[in-house]
């Protein structure tokens, strides 16, 4: 398919004025066709948007959604189901070219409440995201550096060249660059590399690891943002970052678990891909250094692999992640990854794990849990799994963000958090 499409920016960009104006305009156009006919058609176009809203609504307070619906969605969903309908009416009547113009304003009104509906959720950035598909170039893996400057206040010791990139990239981990995924079938993961990796002489670098939610795909558009801001005000440092795919494919859900049915995630993002990065990338060796993170379902994957893996992962940033893996869906998750073992999931939650495991373990590990304010589904979770993790010997840290729910403000909001947070223990700022 083609990439140009494929890329399209669908949040940040004018395509959802452009359909809403051409939607509306149509509208005008049908009901002045048939001027006899204004109050009706009227009438039942602001009735079938009032029904689609009072049924969002209703939907959200089922619970029905992954976590509470943005506001804007329903209004949006209305507002295309209004336009829908007025659509109909005006292919449903005669002339030829009033039916062609309701035509067009039905397509206008899908695409308006498509693009509305994702923008009020704010996280699916391109149609790639979306299909779950790549759309970055292929990545350039820079030479590797010559020493590892462990355990050094990279900050002190790092002077940008003047011909330093402003921004860093985002690039495809795909073909020869690709992540070995053994008997899991992942989708390529993405590579962000900050201004600092980018010059002749790079200086060694942290790494973070993130996984975005399910439904969801690996696009780095929220990290790489984060981390690039960070850099501008940080002589372009900032860590290395992997966004990975724990689900491989937007249905599914492993669980974070290694299983027959989905395959061994687990041994994927805990044993392959930190061999990858090791190899390939400019990252530190000192895994105090590493930090694992993730959104909703990757957040939960995240929260359970830092408490499990705590010789990989030094730190954690868990975006509205769920309190345990399968919480949305316990007795399907207890029967296809654990065997019909409930005894073994109740193992596998964050807070079994972190409950078992010696303090010492995660002595100078900086675990950030975030959520949503108007985030009743997760924000529970999130705060019951910080208070196990300041038990278990984590240093926890909680910030909730203003204003937002299960949804792209939470996450942007989170990591503009997280990032700096974290930058002093990396190396990359003063503490």
């Amino acid at each position: 398919m083609n990439k140009f499409f494929l890329s399209l920016e669908l949040i940040d960009s004018p395509l959802i004025t452009v359909f809403a104006t051409l939607s509306v305009i149509g509208v005008l156009v049908v009901l002045a066709w048939a001027p006899r006919h204004v109050v009706r058609m009227t009438c039942v176009a602001l009735a079938a948007g009032a029904v689609m809203y009072l049924v969002a609504r209703a939907l959200s307070a089922a619970q029905v959604f992954d976590g509470p619906l943005p506001a804007g969605a329903a209004r949006w969903s209305a507002l295309s189901v209004a336009g829908i309908a007025a659509g109909v009416m005006g292919v449903a009547t005669a002339p030829r070219v009033r039916r062609i113009v309701g035509a067009v304003v039905i397509i206008a009104s899908v695409l308006t409440g498509f693009l509305g509906v994702n923008s009020s959720y704010g996280i699916t950035h391109t149609f790639a995201a979306i299909m779950g598909v790549q759309a970055l170039d292929r990545a350039e893996l820079p030479d590797a550096a010559q020493d590892d400057s462990t355990g050094v206040a990279t900050w002190k010791n790092w002077t940008p060249p003047a011909d330093m990139p402003s921004v860093g990239t985002v690039s495809a981990l795909s073909g020869d660059s690709r992540i070995p995924s053994g008997d899991f079938q992942a989708r390529d993961a993405s590579l962000y590399l900050p201004p600092a990796a980018l010059v002749k002489d790079p200086p060694i670098l942290p790494l973070i690891v993130f996984m975005m939610g399910q439904p969801g795909s690996p696009d780095p558009t929220s990290l790489a943002k984060a981390l690039d801001d960070f850099a501008q005000t940080h002589d372009g440092l900032a860590p290395i970052a992997i966004v990975a795919d724990q689900t491989a494919s937007g249905d599914w859900d492993p669980s974070c678990a290694d299983s027959a049915k989905y395959g061994p995630v687990a041994t994927y993002l805990n044993t392959l891909v930190p061999e990858w990065a090791a190899s390939h990338l400019n990252v530190s060796t000192d895994h105090r250094l590493w930090v694992i993170g993730g959104f909703s379902n990757g957040g939960s994957c995240a929260a359970k692999w830092a408490a499990e893996y705590p010789q990989v992962w030094g730190h954690l940033i868990d975006v509205s992640g769920n309190e345990y893996p399968g919480s949305e869906h316990p007795d399907a998750t207890i029967d296809e990854v654990f065997g019909g073992d409930r005894a073994a999931f109740d193992a596998a939650t964050p807070a079994a794990i972190m409950g078992r495991t010696p303090s010492r373990d995660y002595a100078g590990h900086v675990a950030i849990f975030t959520w949503g304010e108007s985030d009743g589904v997760f924000g529970p979770g999130q705060q019951r799994n910080a208070l196990a993790a300041r038990s278990a010997g984590f240093t926890a840290v909680t910030h909730v963000v203003s204003g937002a729910g299960h949804d792209g403000p939470a996450l942007d909001g989170a990591l503009a958090f997280a990032v700096p947070q974290l930058a002093p223990v990396l190396g990359l700022a003063p503490s």
